[in-house]
C-alpha cells in the first residue's frame, strides 16, 4: 500500500520569547536584555512608527506620492537592521523603512524615494539595493547576489524580504529551490501581515504555513512571531551565522498583521473584519514592548512623551530637507534605464522635452 504524507501535517512551531503582556516567555539572550539596547531597540521602533506617521501625512497633503505605511510590522524590519552585519547585503521591499533607517539611509531620502526621485535610493551602504516594488522580484535579485559572495569565498550573507503574497509567486519558488542546490548563505524573510493587497492569506495557499515552502527548495524553515523583537533576533541572528558560515539559506516566516492600508492608494476598510483587526491591535510590537520597558525599567509615561518630542523635531528636520530638495529631472528615467535608448523610448524622451511639462 503507498503512503502519502501531507504537508498539513508538518510542524512549524511559533517561535515566542515575548508574549502580548510584555513578559519573558522563554530564554533570551543575555545581550538583548541590556537597559541600553533595549531602549536604543524602543526608541527606534517609535522612530520608525512616527516616521511613517509623517509620511502618510505628507502623502495625504500631496507632498509624497503613494506610500505603504509598515504600521504593526517594525519589529521584523527593525531587528533586520539590528541583526545585518555591515558588511552583509540587504535587499529590501517596500515595507522595510525601520532596516534601512539602520543601515544608514536617511529619512529625507525614503521620502524622496516615494516622492517619484529615485536617487532617494542611493545613501544607503553602496551593497545594499534600493527598494524593490515589483513584487518577489528581489528574492531573485538576493539569490544572485548570495551565488557572488559564495564564488568569492566571502563570510557574508545576503537577506531579502517580502510579504506573504509574494512567496505565491514564480520569483520566490525559483530563488529558493537555487539557494537549496547551490548552499547559498541567503536568508529570506517574509513578513507573513495576513494580507496580500486585498487578498487574505487563506485564498493565496493551502499550506498551513509559510515556512513549510522551505521543504520543495530543501532548505531550513522556521515560524517567528512577528510582533516579538527579541525572538526575532534570536531567529535572525542564528539564520545569518549559518549563511556567514557556510551552512546554507533559510527561510523565515514573520506571523504579524498589517494594521494599515495596503499601501495610501488602498482602503483596507473595504475587505478587513475591524474585530480582526482590532484584536490584533492589542497584539502589535510596540504596545508589546513598552509593557516589557515598564515592568523591567520602570518607564514612565512622562519618558515616553519626551521620547516621542525628540523623535518628532528629529523627523521634522528630515522632512524639512526633503521638502528642500530640488525637483526630480524626469530625464533620469530615459539616461538611466539604457546604454543605447530605444527608439520608441527616443521618440517619448524628445517629446517630454518639447513639453516640459514638469515645468
Amino acid at each position: 500500500m503507498v503512503t502519502f504524507a501531507h504537508a498539513q501535517t508538518l510542524n512549524y512551531p511559533l517561535h515566542q520569547c515575548l508574549n502580548p503582556q510584555g513578559q519573558w516567555c522563554d530564554t533570551v539572550d543575555n545581550t538583548l536584555q541590556q537597559p541600553d539596547f533595549l531602549l536604543a531597540a524602543y526608541t527606534h521602533l517609535w522612530r520608525t512608527r512616527l516616521f511613517d506617521q509623517r509620511a502618510i501625512a505628507l502623502q495625504r497633503t500631496g507632498q509624497l506620492g503613494t506610500y505603504a505605511s509598515c504600521l504593526g510590522q517594525e519589529a521584523i524590519s527593525a531587528a533586520i537592521g539590528f541583526s545585518l552585519q555591515p558588511n552583509d547585503v540587504f535587499v529590501p521591499y517596500y515595507r522595510d523603512q525601520a532596516a534601512q533607517l539602520l543601515r544608514g539611509t536617511k529619512m529625507r531620502s525614503i521620502l524622496q524615494f516615494w516622492g517619484g526621485d529615485e536617487w532617494g535610493s542611493f545613501d544607503a551602504p553602496s551593497q545594499d539595493f534600493p527598494s524593490c516594488i515589483p513584487i518577489a522580484n528581489q528574492i531573485t535579485h538576493a539569490a544572485g547576489v548570495a551565488t557572488a559572495l559564495k564564488l568569492k569565498h566571502q563570510k557574508q550573507a545576503a537577506l531579502s524580504t517580502c510579504g506573504d503574497g509574494a512567496s505565491s509567486r514564480g520569483d520566490f519558488y525559483e530563488a529558493l529551490n537555487l539557494a537549496g542546490v547551490w548552499h547559498l548563505p541567503l536568508v529570506v524573510v517574509i513578513n507573513n501581515n495576513q494580507w496580500a493587497i486585498s487578498v487574505p492569506l487563506s485564498q493565496q495557499t493551502a499550506c498551513e504555513t509559510l515556512a513549510q515552502k522551505a521543504i520543495a527548495a530543501g532548505i531550513l524553515g522556521v515560524r517567528v512571531d512577528g510582533n516579538d523583537f527579541f525572538s526575532l533576533m534570536m531567529v535572525l541572528q542564528e539564520a545569518l551565522q549559518r549563511a556567514r558560515t557556510g551552512k546554507g539559506a533559510t527561510l523565515i516566516e514573520a506571523v504579524t498583521y498589517r494594521l494599515c492600508d495596503h499601501t495610501t492608494a488602498d482602503d483596507m476598510s473595504r475587505y478587513a473584519n475591524l474585530d480582526e483587526k482590532n484584536q490584533a491591535q492589542q497584539q502589535e510590537p510596540l504596545i508589546r514592548f513598552q509593557k516589557l520597558l515598564r515592568q523591567q525599567l520602570g518607564w514612565t509615561d512622562t519618558q515616553q512623551q519626551q521620547l516621542e518630542q525628540t523623535l518628532r523635531q528629529d523627523i521634522e528636520l528630515e522632512v524639512n530637507a526633503y521638502l528642500s530638495l530640488p525637483k526630480p529631472n524626469p530625464d533620469d528615467m530615459f539616461r538611466h534605464l539604457y546604454s543605447e535608448l530605444p527608439t520608441d523610448l527616443a521618440h517619448q524622451r524628445a517629446a517630454l522635452w518639447q513639453a516640459k511639462s514638469w515645468e
